[in-house]
Parts: C-alpha cells; sequence; structure tokens
C-alpha cells in the first residue's frame, strides 16, 4: 500500500580545518580509501563507471556509478524481506565544489536518497547556500555536525582518528580543542541537503528514519577521516589522486565481487516474506 507524505529533508553543515580548494584532493582521496577500507566478504563498493562529464551550468565534472552491497549491515528488521545478494546504486555527479548524488534500490523502488552539496570557506553561516526554495527551508531540518566531537558507534573509532588528539605533522593543524569551528584558520563548511522518500504505509517513517541516521553516520566518518588522513594527501595533484583512485578501485572491486559472484552461482536466495 502506497502513503502520500511530504519527503523527510535535512540539512547537514560540516566544518573541517582545511579550505575548500584543499578539500577538493583531500575528498577524492578519502572517498577512495574509505570504500577499500569498508569493504570485505563480499560487501562494501564496486565502481562500475568513473569517467569525466561536461555541463551547462556546473561545467567540468565526473561521473561515478557504484553498487554498494551491505546485506548483513542492515538492520534485523528488514533483512529477512531483501534477496542474498542485495545492493544500492549511487549515482554522483561532482562538479566540484558542487556535488549530487542519489542513491535508490532496485528491489525497493519507491526508496530514494537525493543528497545535493556545495563547499564553502566558512563555518557554516550561509543560511540557503543550496538555493533551496522558501518552502522547502522552512520544513527543512539543520544540523551542524561535529566531526571532533559528535559521537559515532563504537565500532568506527580508531585512536588515530581522534580529533580530539590527532595533530598534522605536515601542517601543523589540530588538535581540535572545544570551539574550534569559531577559532581555526582555515576552516570549511560542506553544506549538504539531504532528501530522503520511502512511499510505502507502515514501513515509511521507519525506514526514511533509517536511513538519515545511516547517513549522518557516514557524513561524519568520511570528514573525520578526511581530516584524520591529511598528511597522507596533502602533497598529492590530481594526477596522484586518480591514479590511487584507480589503484583502490581496482582492488576494491576484486575484494567485493570475488565473493558477491560465488553467492550468486550457488543460487541462494533467502525467503522474502518473514518465516
Amino acid at each position: 500500500m502506497l502513503f502520500n507524505r511530504e519527503m523527510l529533508t535535512k540539512e547537514y553543515r560540516i566544518c573541517m580545518p582545511l579550505s575548500v580548494e584543499e578539500y577538493r584532493m583531500g575528498q577524492l582521496y578519502m572517498i577512495a580509501r574509505h570504500s577499500n577500507e569498508q569493504s570485505q566478504k563480499g560487501e562494501g563498493v564496486v565502481v562500475i563507471k568513473n569517467y569525466p562529464i561536461i555541463d551547462d551550468l556546473h561545467g567540468d565534472g565526473q561521473f561515478t556509478e557504484k553498487r554498494i552491497y551491505l546485506n548483513s549491515r542492515l538492520p534485523s528488521w528488514i533483512q529477512p524481506l531483501i534477496p542474498n545478494i542485495f545492493y544500492i546504486t549511487e549515482k554522483a555527479s561532482n562538479f566540484y565544489p558542487y556535488t549530487k548524488t542519489e542513491y535508490t534500490c532496485s528491489f525497493l523502488p519507491r526508496f530514494s536518497i537525493n543528497i545535493e552539496t556545495r563547499y564553502e570557506n566558512n563555518s557554516g553561516t550561509t543560511d540557503n547556500c543550496l538555493g533551496l526554495s522558501h518552502e522547502e527551508q522552512n520544513k527543512r531540518e539543520v544540523q551542524h555536525l561535529d566531526i571532533a566531537y559528535d559521537s559515532l558507534p563504537e565500532k568506527h573509532y580508531k585512536d588515530n582518528e581522534d580529533l580530539t588528539r590527532f595533530k598534522s605533522l605536515k601542517t601543523d593543524r589540530g588538535p581540535l580543542n572545544p570551539g574550534w569551528r569559531e577559532s581555526s584558520r582555515p576552516i570549511m563548511c560542506s553544506y549538504k541537503v539531504v532528501r530522503v522518500s520511502f512511499e510505502v504505509w507502515g514501513l515509511q517513517g521507519r525506514v526514511e528514519s533509517y536511513a538519515h541516521k545511516a547517513v549522518k553516520d557516514i557524513l561524519l566518518l568520511g570528514h573525520r577521516q578526511a581530516f584524520a588522513w591529511i598528511d597522507s594527501w596533502i602533497d598529492m595533484t590530481m594526477d596522484d589522486i586518480r591514479k590511487y583512485e584507480i589503484q583502490k578501485q581496482t582492488e576494491t572491486n576484486d575484494k567485493v565481487e570475488s565473493v558477491t559472484l560465488e553467492r550468486s552461482s550457488t543460487g541462494e536466495t533467502p525467503p522474502t516474506t518473514p518465516n
């Protein structure tokens, strides 16, 4: 049964002690490394497409399409409803400092996550960075995320990524003390408008809330790692980054696909309805 309700929209503002120009390299490095580290035993990210694009409004950019395999990472209440090999498709158009990303699932055709992002050199003070309509501005929920002090699930904690103690040897930035967003220079902000929609009566609220919590955790972890890994990427050129992406994409695809192909060949599929 379908249910007509408004899409759940939140705007996350995530500051970092970087400039927008620096984060262009840091973002690409972080995504490639993070995807590789999070992929194991047939679950994680497989890159399907990655090529340059041109847009009349935004200019030169990069398009990527990925499959994110995550069966065991889903909550127990939804696992009985999905097939053995389950993935979400990510399509991203990166026209830095503006990006647009869409997540869909062929098994759940009425589920989608849309993320619009813009990066600015400020501490999250722009009221309508992404040009939302007056109506959507009034309905959105704005959340300021702190990469140093906001909590993440314990499984994501690493001593060398604790920004309250981390200090960059190459840039002399860090550790991040209370109030760092007001005092750090340089300072930038990722403005991310996240729209989640699941138009199925009885599950829409639960699924949309779960999706927002998952997106929030991923954004917090990714931005935290981008700064924690700064000494690995700060000296890299765009050519260096593209070579690193290719290397990590190959490693990640091999890691994930070797198991998903094995699962597929067995023909095993769990019940599509609860026992």
